[in-house]
């Protein structure tokens, strides 16, 4: 007699974006096993964003963010949904006094602040300004230029056109960048068309164009998190046994 259980493969994992119904500024990715149910999947969000398991409603949305499903049934598979990696899961908290109602965990206008006028914290007998003053070395600007001169010779093993596989994650790509982007910070950066959407843009960061890729396949890192090779494309139905 045939199971009626699912059969899934042995790594059945999809990555997830979460955001928050309260919480505007929040995003966390999350890879997570598609026999997770929608309850245990419930209670690792509860963990993350704050809303109650009790006051908690999911949805799973695509990567244009339109609705896929409501995750109705606690006690069914994530797999259920059919969910690809780069969905998104969207935290509806149903709760009006939850603690991330009122943008309290996001807007520090509403918390009152002590200030300390600066005469009354010079005469402090420590305090981090005189703790700076006597760490910040003769030459300030040494260190930067040492670790610029580190990533320039990364870099120079780094050529356009190359696979690679970025950290954390082990995420595989293209490289379709290298070189000096100042408005990212000091330095050296490497943009990557990654294979699968794990990215966070096209190509296109703080309105310049660093380089073309379907949405969601962008990201731009420093050359040390970058580690150029044979890294074919990972086959998504390639079997591990036989």
């Amino acid at each position: 007699m045939a199971s009626s259980k699912l059969q899934l493969p042995a790594d059945d994992s999809v990555l997830l974006l979460v955001t928050h119904s309260n919480l505007s500024t929040f995003a966390a990715d999350i890879r997570v096993s598609q026999q997770t149910t929608v309850e245990a999947l419930k209670d690792k969000l509860w963990r993350k964003t704050g809303t109650a398991v009790s006051s908690m409603r999911l949805e799973l949305r695509d990567d244009t963010g339109a609705k896929v499903a409501d995750l109705d049934d606690d006690s069914a598979p994530l797999a259920a949904y059919a969910p690809y990696n780069g969905y998104r899961i969207h935290v509806v908290d149903l709760d009006p006094s939850s603690v991330t109602s009122g943008g309290w965990l996001e807007d520090t206008s509403l918390v009152n602040k002590y200030k300390m006028s600066d005469e009354a914290y010079n005469k402090l007998d420590t305090n981090f300004r005189k703790f700076k003053e006597k760490m910040v070395p003769k030459n300030p600007t040494s260190d930067d230029k040492e670790s610029e001169k580190h990533m320039e010779e990364l870099c120079a093993n780094i050529k356009v056109g190359d696979r690679c596989e970025v950290e954390p994650g082990a995420k595989r790509g293209t490289v379709k960048f290298v070189g000096r982007a100042e408005a990212l910070g000091r330095g050296f950066w490497v943009g990557v068309q990654y294979d699968e959407p794990l990215g966070k843009h096209d190509g296109m960061v703080k309105g310049i164009r660093f380089f073309e890729c379907p949405q969601g396949h962008g990201a731009i890192v420093r050359p040390e998190k970058v580690k150029v090779g044979d890294f074919p494309e990972r086959d998504p139905f390639e079997e591990d046994e036989i």
